[in-house]
């Protein structure tokens, strides 16, 4: 899969990386550090390529259902349980209501992505807060702010959603909320460890002498340097979280008809796989192809981003 996926982005990313190289050249002295990462990024072929192709998945799933001809819920009772065909209009075949899976195939894409999306934000946003106050502040409040961190990784995660999504429904928000309770453990971790390497530097300390609060020092001077980590494991995070969507959308435990998602396709699929195998592989290919082009970038952002190659 490796090698095939590098060999379409030599073919594909060849023309923007010979503009990135020209551009590097033509202005050395004038970029600043973001600027100089971008064209790093831009040089990594395999970075490159699963970030258009993942732009033009996030572009297909939340636009393509408005253009497609055929509604994701409507049943063609003429079409029930037709294959793959270029001949129709059903060109990923349809399941055993007749319903189109292109269709729902794009309009589950666009539930999984926001879902990832959504918890992604929200466990960084209680990873960040959470490990900067315990890097900066440091002592007792860091001993024991990590504490409760170890604390609950000791808690079996998908056992507490499963119940948590039994006890309160599967609403969407729940949904969010339930895979992001536990998500920010490994970025309040990976925060925390840069902020103490941080809270040393002659800038921090020239705050304190002028009297800045320490809330203001972290949401000033800490939080603005912790950008570029927080950026490059947010990349990590986004197919933890669609991952973990999809497996308790094929428990049964993840969105309810009539939305659905990667994960409820796939476990439709994987009930007919004898009869209608493309039930099954459609989605699981847009979701394995999804979760390598974002890997990709996040292998791509974190050697850009690496001060060490500066």
């Amino acid at each position: 899969m490796n090698r095939l996926f590098n060999g379409a982005a030599r073919a594909f990313a060849a023309p923007l990386a010979s503009a990135a190289a020209s551009a590097a050249n033509a202005a050395p002295h004038s970029r600043g550090p973001f600027a100089v990462a971008w064209l790093r990024f831009l040089r990594n072929r395999a970075a490159l390529a699963g970030f258009v192709i993942l732009f033009l998945i996030v572009i297909a799933c939340f636009v393509g259902p408005l253009l497609l001809p055929n509604n994701p819920v409507d049943s063609d009772w003429g079409s029930i349980s037709l294959p793959p065909t270029w001949q129709s209009l059903h060109w990923f075949g349809t399941d055993e209501l007749g319903r189109d899976l292109l269709a729902r195939t794009l309009v589950g894409g666009r539930v999984s992505l926001e879902v990832g999306l959504l918890g992604t934000l929200v466990s960084g946003f209680i990873g960040i807060a959470w490990g900067a106050t315990a890097g900066y502040l440091g002592g007792r409040v860091d001993a024991v702010m990590m504490r409760i961190v170890d604390m609950m990784y000791a808690i079996p995660y998908m056992l507490i959603a499963i119940l948590m999504m039994t006890l309160f429904g599967r609403a969407f928000y729940l949904v969010v909320l339930t895979i992001s309770a536990f998500s920010w453990l490994d970025m309040a971790r990976v925060v925390r460890g840069q902020t103490l390497s941080l809270r040393s530097r002659e800038f921090i300390d020239a705050a304190k002498a002028t009297g800045v609060s320490s809330r203001a020092i972290i949401a000033r001077h800490i939080v603005p340097n912790l950008i570029g980590v927080v950026v490059v494991y947010a990349t990590v995070t986004v197919p933890t979280i669609v991952l973990t969507e999809s497996v308790l959308s094929f428990l049964g435990l993840g969105v309810q008809e009539p939305m659905t998602s990667w994960g409820v396709l796939i476990e439709d699929g994987a009930q007919k796989l004898d009869s209608m195998p493309w039930l099954l592989l459609c989605p699981a290919v847009m979701l394995c192809v999804t979760l390598y082009c974002v890997n990709f970038v996040g292998d791509g952002l974190r050697d850009a981003l690496d001060p060490k190659d500066r």
